[in-house]
């Protein structure tokens, strides 16, 4: 209660309506996985501090984990399945996407070595006087047209005529050339080739030349990034060593930026422009030595990956696109990610569901074999895999025009856009695949009655309707949550029932409180129930709320729990459509 202790006219702001609950988002998908480049559990990226960034198309995929061609495992060539996964993704109506990247065992960094620019007669670089370049990620994709150059580096000694007095005004960490002396303004102590009086003696309109670096990075694929106004001191605003450093100041840096400049710890600003460019204005520096690994990774990395999934909350769909199909690197790693999306899905309050691909090249028998090992809601398995046009067949001749992917990727796409346009009580099924060209492996009717009540969900080729998801069965025994659809709504409302009543933690626990849970339940699953998304003629058919006395001992109260009932009549698929036809005489009359 508010004090009232002066006679005065009190206006207060109040409430006559009961809290709200907003649905949460249930499209957002998150794949893991080997990409060509990026941040991962395994490599720098694991000391920058950030959780995996959010993708909103193809291009922001690429920007950060490289572009589709093929990894190098073990020497031999890999497809990069989550990459063309990522593309299947978007082009099925998904629009937002996490990826946690996996490493193969023994996948490295290119390097440069010491890039010292040593004239005749200096010391070798030492330790602390070294600068050398490194790729900021582990990972082996190479320049077209250059056979094990990973990255291209160009340094860039940048020259412009000024004055004296602007090149003061130009801040701390500037460097200028004067004469046959070099000079770093506004540092403390003063840095200089020749000395502070002299500097201090010339005259503010004495013509100086500003230098700054600029950098430019040639990536494998055709990219190119550009680093521009780079000073050579710490105190400079843009200062090479901070800007391309192991820990940049901008989170786009740390996630595009495929370089890190290395500086020994006796390198100061004059040292790294004579370090760099002692014999010439412009350098190319080749980086070579990565590599995407030297065998399949372990599951350990997956599940590394996994756990960086946990802390983002708007995630409601997992799938590790590509892990069915390195079964000929290791025979133990496809059911072993499986087992961990199943884990990290059941995860307590995690609430999302896990997209499981078969191997490659699975018979009907096969797969019921491997379907007999998973049991849970949490999970939907789906054969086959899908064949599509190979991107890569355009610019590389040697390369087959058609590409089997595994499905997960077109299927958590199918999910997000089902979700947009429909419900997430819609079930993902009698969906088309877009970008399919056919199936890996044409399942039959008769095949498919086998495989359903198993909850394997089969892709389908249809005459006249093309290729359609034709399935949407959880990988659970239990009836209760046999359909995906059934346990994805179910996610749906727990997770916003639980992010929707936050408010009620320490309130006091009484009738009160109880009666505000009950109306903001019963208002949000009102508005469910208006949206055709529960089952039932009137709201009393399709849900109740209970939270009173019913539903609390003291027991209950003494330990400060609430416990609010509720239930819901979900809708279910019409997976059996069924219509009965007789005949008829002509003078019946029903």
């Amino acid at each position: 209660m508010p004090e009232y202790l002066a006679p005065a006219v009190y206006v207060e702001e109040t409430s006559f309506r009961s809290k709200s609950i907003a649905g949460v988002g249930t499209s957002t998908a998150a794949f893991v996985g080997l990409t060509a480049r990026g941040p991962s559990t395994a490599d720098d990226g694991a000391t920058l501090g950030i959780a995996p960034p959010l993708l909103t198309s193809p291009a922001d995929f690429e920007s950060i984990y490289g572009g589709p061609d093929s990894l190098s495992i073990g020497g031999a060539p890999q497809t990069n399945y989550l990459a063309h996964a990522v593309n299947a993704f978007f082009a099925n109506g998904g629009s937002r996407l996490y990826v946690a990247r996996v490493l193969a065992t023994g996948a490295a960094a290119a390097g440069s070595g010491a890039i010292n620019d040593v004239a005749a007669g200096d010391p070798a670089p030492t330790a602390a006087t070294s600068v050398s370049l490194a790729g900021r990620f582990k990972g082996g994709a190479t320049l077209a047209g250059s056979p094990g150059a990973n990255l291209r580096v160009t340094l860039t000694q940048v020259e412009r005529a000024t004055t004296k007095a602007n090149a003061v005004r130009m801040g701390p960490g500037t460097m200028v050339h004067e004469g046959n002396n070099f000079h770093v303004l506004g540092t403390n102590p003063f840095e200089t080739s020749g000395t502070v009086e002299a500097w201090n003696a010339l005259a503010d309109t004495t013509p100086v030349t500003v230098l700054t670096l600029s950098v430019t990075v040639e990536t494998p694929g055709g990219g190119v990034l550009e680093f521009a106004n780079l000073g050579f001191h710490a105190q400079h605003s843009n200062y090479a060593g901070l800007v391309l450093g192991s820990t940049p100041p901008r989170t786009q840096d740390r996630l595009t930026n495929p370089v890190v400049l290395l500086l020994g710890h006796d390198v100061g600003a004059l040292a790294l422009r004579t370090a760099l460019f002692r014999s010439a204005s412009k350098r190319v520096v080749t980086l070579t030595g990565g590599t995407d690994g030297t065998g399949a990774p372990g599951i350990a990395s997956y599940t590394s990956a996994l756990n960086r999934l946990l802390a983002l909350e708007d995630v409601a769909i997992v799938s590790a696109p590509g892990a069915a199909g390195l079964g000929g690197l290791d025979a133990t790693l496809p059911p072993a990610v499986n087992a961990a999306l199943v884990t990290h899905a059941e995860t307590r309050r995690s609430y999302r569901i896990a997209v499981l691909d078969t191997p490659p090249d699975l018979e009907p028998g096969d797969v019921r074999t491997l379907k007999g090992m998973i049991d849970s809601s949490y999970a939907a398995l789906y054969y086959p895999w899908v064949t599509v046009a190979n991107p890569l067949a355009a610019t590389d001749r040697t390369q087959p025009s058609q590409l089997a992917l595994p499905p997960s990727g077109f299927i958590c796409g199918i999910y997000a856009r089902t979700d947009i346009e429909r419900g997430v009580w819609k079930a993902p099924a009698n969906e088309t695949i877009n970008g399919a060209l056919g199936l890996v492996r044409n399942v039959r009717f008769g095949e498919q009655e086998v495989l359903n009540p198993l909850g394997i969900n089969c892709l389908r080729f249809l005459p006249n309707r093309g290729f359609r998801v034709w399935g949407a069965r959880t990988c659970s025994s239990d009836p209760e949550w046999i359909y995906v659809n059934v346990r994805r709504y179910f996610l749906y409302l727990e997770a916003s029932i639980d992010q929707g009543t936050q408010w009620a933690v320490f309130e006091p626990n009484g009738e009160r409180l109880w009666a505000n849970v009950r109306s903001t339940v019963s208002d949000f699953l009102f508005n469910e129930w208006v949206s055709g998304a529960l089952l039932g003629e009137t709201p009393e058919q399709a849900f109740f709320v209970r939270c009173d006395r019913s539903t609390m001992t003291q027991n209950d109260l003494d330990n400060g729990r609430l416990i609010c009932l509720i239930g819901v009549a979900a809708l279910k698929p019409a997976e059996f459509v069924i219509f009965r036809i007789g005949q008829k005489t002509a003078d019946a009359r029903n």
